[in-house]
């Protein structure tokens, strides 16, 4: 054989191994489920369409995607003292999570706004600590101002390889700027649109739960309310645990209802109905986590033993593992029978826990709407309702995550009065939002109450 024959029998071969699939590349999990998969033959009714994703195992000895993080730190007046000094102390020991491939930034802002240390690659920790400890307190709180200042930081190395995030430490009011709910919950979705979630960290008892939740939700970050300024630094560590942890981002959910099925209304998610097609858009996933969208469908009325397609679904995501965009697709259909006893007997408990986690969320939140009214006895007989219903679907469904639950609305009934108001609507809305879209690692390693009633 002749040189220019082997050079190019050499060509071919190399062109055929380079199509050989990764057969290490990792993708994430897709589950298509309904709550109830057998219906009741011939009536019209409705059920749950669950569409899951779960991140693949990544252990901490794995070479990580490397993140872009803005630290936005509140040195208003009201964190003189333990508060400025616990906050620099958590944020200089976050740093010993990232390396020398990580971009960090560092925001702070009082009635103005200053960027401490521009964006930059983590080659000279001692500089960055040095400037963060340099960090004193004084003035109003231009909240709007730092989380724009810190994301326009992250935006100076924004790559969809990153992980970019903004974390907004707060202990007060936004007083300067911008100030409503719906202004930080604009800011939080305008900057998921770009890949950047915001996650927020409430400290105290005086910062405005509803400003710091909104930009969270939005922007599909984290929400921690912080009671003492002595748990910042472990809750630094488990948002750092989050943001070295994400496997995919950029996703997107798209379900396809068969004819005849009628999407209803998503539970707990935002995302957008159009006809038959809903399109859910999330930021991040992390490692072992699922994330998850479930939409209540209406079937039409079908024969016994009928089998009817439901839904088409596909999701596209960004492998933060093979920096290529992975796409699945999965599909699900209900079958019919005339006894109600088999109906139940196949009911799928997962998603029903979900579905009742939603519904007794959103009487939660009704019940903080009464109590902020003033209408306590009506908040309360709500909270101890809502917990009698989260007990029976808990034995019925063998849920302690609904008994968890049970507990934590049967403690918030007892907690309404002027003195302890302040702090049972914190952790009223932190609860609602790692119920309203899974919160992964961080709403896992939160301590859980317990209450007797329960």
């Amino acid at each position: 054989m002749n040189r220019s024959r082997i050079a190019l029998v050499v060509i071919l071969l190399q062109a055929l191994w380079g199509a050989q699939p990764n057969v290490h590349a990792r993708e994430a999990a897709l589950d298509v489920s309904l709550a109830h998969p057998t219906l009741l033959a011939g009536t019209p009714q409705t059920t749950y369409l669950k569409v899951g994703l779960t991140g693949f195992a990544m252990s901490a000895t794995e070479k990580r995607p490397p993140v872009n993080v803005a630290l936005v730190l509140d040195k208003s007046g009201s964190m003189i003292g333990n508060k400025i000094a616990q906050a620099k102390d958590a944020a200089i020991r976050a740093l010993d999570r990232l390396d020398a491939n990580d971009i960090v930034s560092v925001v702070v802002y009082d009635s103005t706004v200053r960027v401490v240390v521009p964006a930059t690659k983590l080659t000279d920790k001692h500089a960055v600590r040095q400037a963060i400890a340099r960090i004193d307190a004084g003035g109003n709180t231009a909240l709007f101002g730092g989380v724009s200042k810190g994301a326009a930081e992250v935006r100076k190395f924004l790559d969809g390889k990153r992980v970019n995030r903004v974390i907004l430490l707060s202990d007060g009011l936004a007083n300067a700027g911008p100030s409503t709910p719906s202004d930080l919950g604009e800011l939080g979705a305008s900057l998921m649109k770009e890949g950047i979630a915001v996650s927020t960290l409430g400290l105290g008892l005086d910062y405005n739960e509803d400003l710091m939740v909104e930009l969270a939700r939005r922007s599909d970050g984290n929400h921690v309310f912080v009671e003492q300024a002595t748990e910042l630094a472990a809750v630094f560590d488990r948002e750092f645990n989050d943001v070295t942890s994400v496997v995919a981002q950029d996703i997107t959910i798209t379900i396809h209802c068969a004819a005849g099925i009628r999407p209803v209304r998503l539970l707990g998610i935002d995302g957008e109905i159009n006809g038959q097609d809903v399109v859910v858009r999330l930021n991040q996933l992390y490692s072992e986590q699922e994330k998850y969208a479930l939409l209540e469908v209406a079937v039409p009325g079908s024969e016994t033993a009928q089998v009817r397609p439901v839904a088409d679904v596909s999701v596209s995501y960004a492998n933060m593992e093979t920096k290529t965009t992975d796409r699945l697709t999965g599909a699900v259909s209900a079958q019919f029978d005339s006894s109600p006893s088999i109906v139940k007997e196949r009911v799928n408990a997962k998603v029903m826990t979900e579905y009742v986690l939603q519904i007794a969320n959103v009487r939660n939140a009704q019940a903080l709407v009464l109590r902020d009214q003033g209408k306590t006895r009506e908040a309360r007989a709500l909270l101890e309702s809502n917990a009698a219903y989260l007990g029976d679907q808990a034995a019925e469904l063998k849920s302690d995550k609904l008994q968890q639950r049970c507990s934590d609305n049967t403690i918030q009934s007892k907690n309404l009065d002027a003195k302890t108001w302040k702090r049972t609507r914190k952790d009223m809305r932190e609860q609602q939002i790692e119920d309203a879209r899974q919160q992964g690692p961080m709403q896992q390693e939160q301590p859980a109450s317990k209450d007797p009633d329960c």
